[in-house]
């Protein structure tokens, strides 16, 4: 199984909106994905700006390929993203999970 890490920062004053955004748009397409085994959405103030931190897990590559493209260490946005992220950044983290 392989985790993704996503990280993106929304001024703070966007920060509920766009919770609500990830709750109702991102966290299901993550999941309605073959083979998602889930997602979680993890959000933090500091100061002026919401951190947001998408957390999924996947089966293999295949699987973050067909939410992600064939570049699947390019990060993923949504149409909605450009009104709300301080910044985009290119890339996500991918973790092999290995049992004891």
């Amino acid at each position: 199984m392989i985790a993704r890490m996503w990280h993106g920062a929304v001024p703070v004053e966007k920060s509920d909106a766009y919770l609500k955004l990830m709750r109702e748009v991102a966290l299901p397409n993550y999941r309605g994905v073959d083979g998602n085994r889930g997602a979680w959405v993890l959000h933090r103030i500091d100061g002026d700006a919401a951190h947001f931190d998408m957390l999924s897990f996947w089966d293999d590559v295949a699987a973050i390929k067909r939410f992600a493209g064939e570049n699947h260490e390019v990060s993923y946005y949504f149409d909605f993203d450009d009104e709300f992220l301080i910044e985009k950044e290119p890339f996500v983290r991918h973790w092999t999970m290995h049992d004891t």
